[in-house]
């Protein structure tokens, strides 16, 4: 009997609803809309088998279709963009584990993306992975409750994801290293299809982190560090730094 390889999906979650940014995936930024950057690196990306953006709008996906994209039509009630790549994966049943995308980064490192679904594909055993970027225990970045902090045991697994600053500095250790969670998750299948049936937990609840229901369920979840700091757009001003960056 044979038994068909691993095969991994990518998925760029885009709602067109935001507070704070309203229609922010199809805002230009040097000439393409935001989630056409995302797209873009991702091309570029070699262990990816489909790539897919996963979208409630009907503007969002006509656009992407227009550059040559695809597009997936969702429902419009998920509470979060792991939602939205559950029921896209529900409609790709070739595809062994899935890689969600976020999809307001657009200089992400196509070579992240290759990093974690090598990583998934490597281990079978492997339930889900994210990254996340060293930083020194002194950098101010720590303090801001936006910016989520993880602590990685000795074999690179997540003990812990705060918007705290972990672990406390009570001492500071000469070799303490701190990390600055990035956003983006792999899956194995039946394990994505698993967390989004679980509940809410009660630290996800307080912390309003989605990862943490993984650990509170017992599952381990690797990291991988990565030196790519490209950074989120999370609001129009965010937009036109970028924007002047790209343009210059």
């Amino acid at each position: 009997m044979t038994t068909d390889p691993p095969q991994v999906l990518g998925v760029i979650p885009a709602r067109w609803g935001s507070t704070r940014f309203p229609g922010k995936p199809l805002h230009p930024i040097a000439g393409k809309p935001l989630v056409q950057h995302v797209w873009d690196r991702c091309r570029e990306c070699s262990n990816l088998a489909f790539l897919t953006v996963a979208t409630d709008d009907a503007r969002i996906a006509e656009a992407v279709t227009a550059w040559g994209g695809h597009a997936t039509m969702t429902r419009d009630d998920h509470p979060s963009g792991t939602d939205r790549a559950a029921e896209v994966a529900s409609a790709f049943p070739e595809m062994t584990h899935i890689v969600n995308i976020q999809g307001d980064e657009p200089l992400i490192d196509p070579a992240l993306i290759d990093a974690l679904a090598a990583a998934l594909i490597a281990d079978p055993g492997l339930p889900m992975i994210t990254a996340a970027n060293p930083v020194s225990a002194s950098d101010p970045v720590l303090a801001d409750p936006n910016v989520v902090k993880v602590v990685i045991d000795h074999e690179g697994y997540a003990l812990y994801f705060s918007r705290s600053p972990i672990p406390h500095p009570r001492n500071v250790p000469e070799d303490l290293v701190c990390y600055r969670h990035k956003g983006l998750y792999g899956f194995r299948r039946d394990f994505l299809f698993d967390f989004v049936a679980w509940p809410p937990s009660l630290l996800e609840r307080t912390e309003g982190l989605e990862q943490l229901r993984a650990l509170e369920n017992g599952a381990r979840l690797r990291v991988v560090l990565t030196d790519d700091t490209s950074p989120g757009v999370d609001t129009p001003e965010q937009a036109a730094i970028l924007h002047d960056s790209l343009s210059r």
